[in-house]
């Protein structure tokens, strides 16, 4: 059965959670993809604000092959792999809207933002502490690049969920 709303019309739209998930799916694929990652690399200043911001959007970085013997690509790629299942379980997990007292587009908007900086920081900490060397040192300071990186992205996340009902 299609999705209705409260007049029980058909809505045309997905749920909050259901496009904050297909942007998450769209940037981490585009944007960690092994293309757009070396055009960042190759094509950016490190030292100016857009330059930097670029390469920041290529921090869940993919690869189709391992270039390091021991690893496969489930193993190198884990990091993109958890930020999306992560994404995706945190949006269907705070439907702030639904609980706000206020309802509306600013609590969908935040509740999209927020989950992508908690699931940014947790992919980086636990792809750290499952990867090769890990210590915890090392894992807190990746999710702490986790958590940069969901905050100064999230919110194309949080622009994406205002798309859908709650």
């Amino acid at each position: 059965m299609p999705p209705t709303n409260r007049s029980g019309a058909v809505s045309r739209y997905g749920t909050a959670a259901g496009t904050g998930t297909l942007a998450v799916l769209m940037l981490v694929g585009v944007c960690g993809s092994p293309l757009y990652v070396g055009w960042a690399e190759d094509n950016t200043d490190p030292n100016g604000a857009g330059g930097w911001f670029m390469r920041l959007l290529a921090w869940p970085a993919w690869r189709l092959s391992s270039d390091e013997p021991g690893q496969g690509v489930l193993a190198t790629d884990l990091r993109a792999i958890l930020l999306v299942i992560l994404a995706a379980a945190l949006l269907y997990l705070l439907p702030a809207s639904q609980v706000a007292r206020v309802q509306g587009s600013f609590s969908q908007f935040f509740s999209g933002w927020g989950a992508y900086v908690l699931a940014a920081g947790l992919a980086a900490l636990v792809s750290t502490l499952l990867g090769p060397d890990p210590s915890l040192l090392a894992a807190l300071q990746s999710a702490g690049t986790g958590a940069t990186y969901g905050f100064l992205s999230g919110w194309i996340i949080g622009t994406a969920s205002l798309g859908g009902r709650a």
